[in-house]
């Protein structure tokens, strides 16, 4: 009866988001919807796909603004993914009944699984779609977002995998806990892992809704309904167990995919990727992008605007940001609650270095994929082209999907567009099932059972609060998700690594390393790390500056009523780029920023740099100034069983 009730209610959120959907426009073709990304005539289409020359001097014509597909072929790709991973659930559902079972899939997915699942958990469709669209619109730049996923498990192969798979059980609290039995310890470490989470599956779920709304014509807050409704009831029947083999599956269908769409863009350029950057450096739409972007009005003379995208500095102007960037991603990820929490779901150390080694692998060979993939786009759809559907470049993987298909309202360019949006949707659905799961174990079992309990609750009462947790946190996610519709919530990514460089990764660090760390070094690294870097967010340039929009306005204006007092007369374009800035001043002049603010205090977008020495600084000097002797001796315990695994539970078969 469960398994029946299950299906019913997975079936009724896709019925409903189904014929929520806006009906399809009409066309000449019956079932065909013109797929728009890229939207030019066989003749303007700067694609080698098309047999043209990819360093053609002419420039395409005006792309459509808005991205279309075939919406029959596009549900159908969807109802695909969600039917697999119904089944996965279906079969799981039966097999969770324990809390290490539901947390942890009961310590027994082997290595290379996990290896897997970790890279599903990794790549998310911000990961894909983004990173495709910064090395599309900003070459080398991009590439580091693409290659920094990958360097940073190297962190988690040498320090962190092995230490902690000996000395945890579920959460990060439970590591913590051998060093300090505070419940102040385990409500900060619980709080830690929600507002983390939180930071980042709001991105994720505010993706979902843009993508299926863009995509499918869904009203953004049904689309988020139905996402949230989903991920709930996948987390709640399967735990863990079902989280992993969806993302395994995910995994799979994402790097399959990077691989066929890179092998299709290198195959034009006789699968040399020397080859490829020479297309780049040469191609003309991707030298007058160049020149936009450094705001050169007219071409300098001898300048090589083709080679300077192959350079670094195009959208990571501040050398500091690039490596405050670098420090929060390197740190990061080993902080990050529900990276960690596969950790727990192997049967011992070694299954857990192999499973960052399958992960470092899998990853390392999409990113390279993506890297390809993304200038690929540069040359064959254009950086224009990809501007003009989305200014983040956030849909230039999708375009040059449908452009390897064969292009606008062609069936094949229609069903590789369908098929990629679902694996971007799958991909949204497996990362933010591990965010759910990671939030309802540290409210679950740090705080009800360990806090509230005492470490007192039967087996059946743990799963059960923890299924109630899922639906809770999932509860918060739509509606802040609904709230956030309009904002730009891109930075929380960013943030959510920043903090767990500047929190979580100190104190992990020391609390297995260093004997003398305490109950209150512990609880100052977790809160105070965290408080400074979201304080420095608050006051950094990621924030909006309404008097500095006034002031660029003010420049605009200026300049353009010298040109009208000249005598000269305005284009219509010039005179719409007049009134609007116009407005922007009125509208701005008087404003400040979130917190009150004329300017930024804080000069750079990445606070690691600053904000991570200052956690390493603040839980020391903390511990120094409270130290405890009870918490010392009980860090010979914690050293044994972090380096020979004694005491850890026995893994279930699967």
């Amino acid at each position: 009866m469960k398994k029946i009730a299950l299906l019913f209610i997975v079936l009724g959120v896709l019925c409903t988001v189904a014929f929520a959907a806006e009906p399809a426009p009409k066309v000449a073709a019956p079932g065909q919807v013109t797929v728009a990304s890229v939207a030019v005539s066989a003749a303007s289409t700067p694609s080698a796909m098309r047999g043209i020359p990819a360093t053609a001097s002419a420039k395409p014509a005006l792309p459509a603004k808005e991205l279309k597909t075939n919406r029959v072929f596009t549900i159908s790709m969807f109802l695909a993914i969600i039917a697999t991973t119904v089944v996965i659930l279906v079969w799981t559902s039966g097999k969770t009944k324990t809390a290490s079972d539901y947390y942890a899939a009961g310590g027994g997915i082997s290595g290379l699984q996990n290896g897997w699942a970790i890279a599903g958990d990794t790549l998310s469709a911000a990961t894909f779609l983004g990173t495709t669209g910064l090395i599309s619109l900003f070459g080398l730049d991009g590439f580091m977002y693409a290659a920094g996923p990958t360097v940073c498990f190297l962190t988690i192969l040498l320090i962190i995998a092995e230490p902690c798979r000996n000395a945890g059980k579920y959460t990060l609290g439970d590591i913590l806990s051998f060093r300090s039995p505070s419940k102040m310890v385990r409500g900060a470490a619980s709080v830690s892992a929600v507002v983390l989470s939180s930071f980042y599956m709001l991105v994720q779920m505010v993706g979902a809704g843009k993508l299926m709304q863009l995509l499918l014509g869904i009203p953004y807050n049904v689309a988020v309904v139905g996402v949230g409704i989903l991920i709930v009831v996948y987390v709640s029947f399967g735990g863990m167990k079902a989280t992993t083999y969806v993302q395994i599956i995910k995994a799979a269908l994402l790097i399959f995919t990077a691989i066929i769409l890179a092998g299709a863009v290198l195959w034009k350029s006789g699968m040399n990727p020397v080859a490829l950057l020479d297309k780049v450096a040469d191609n003309t739409a991707v030298q007058d992008h160049v020149r936009t972007l450094l705001k050169h009005p007219s071409a300098v003379q001898g300048f090589d605007y083709g080679q300077r995208f192959l350079e670094m500095g195009l959208f990571l102007k501040d050398p500091l940001d690039q490596i405050s960037l670098g420090i929060a991603m390197f740190l990061g990820v080993a902080g990050l609650p529900h990276i960690m929490m596969r950790f727990f779901t192997v049967p011992n150390a070694q299954a857990a270095r192999k499973s960052v080694v399958v992960a470092m692998s899998l990853i390392a060979i999409f990113q390279l994929m993506v890297t390809f993939l993304g200038l690929g786009a540069a040359v064959y759809v254009t950086p224009q082209h990809i501007m003009a559907i989305d200014k983040g470049g956030n849909m230039a993987a999708l375009m040059m999907a449908q452009l390897i298909g064969g292009g606008p309202g062609t069936i094949g360019g229609d069903l590789l567009l369908a098929f990629l949006c679902a694996v971007a949707f799958a991909t949204i659905i497996a990362v933010v099932s591990g965010l759910v799961l990671a939030s309802s174990a540290a409210i679950a079992h740090d705080l009800y059972v360990n806090i509230i309990k005492d470490g007192n609750a039967d087996q059946k009462t743990q799963v059960k609060v923890a299924k109630m947790a899922s639906a809770g946190v999932g509860a918060i996610a739509i509606l802040l998700a609904i709230a956030c519709e309009k904002q730009n919530v891109v930075v929380l990514a960013s943030l959510a690594f920043a903090v767990a460089a500047s929190s979580n990764f100190p104190v992990i660090l020391l609390a297995l390393f260093w004997k003398r760390l305490n109950t209150a070094g512990i609880v100052s690294g977790l809160m105070v790390g965290a408080a400074v870097t979201i304080g420095l967010v608050m006051v950094s340039p990621n924030m909006t500056y309404p008097k500095k929009i006034a002031a660029d306005a003010q420049k605009t204006i200026v300049t353009l009523e010298q040109k009208q007092t000249a005598g000269l007369l305005l284009s219509e374009t010039e005179l719409q780029t007049l009134a609007k800035a116009r407005t922007d001043y009125a509208r701005n002049r008087n404003g400040t920023s979130l917190v009150g603010l004329d300017a930024p205090l804080f000069p750079l977008k990445n606070p690691a740099i600053v904000s991570v020495p200052f956690g390493f600084m603040i839980t020391f000097i903390v511990t120094l100034v409270f130290g405890s002797r009870r918490n010392e001796e009980m860090f010979d315990e914690l050293f044994i069983r972090q380096n020979t695994g004694l005491g850890i539970a026995k893994a279930d078969v699967h």
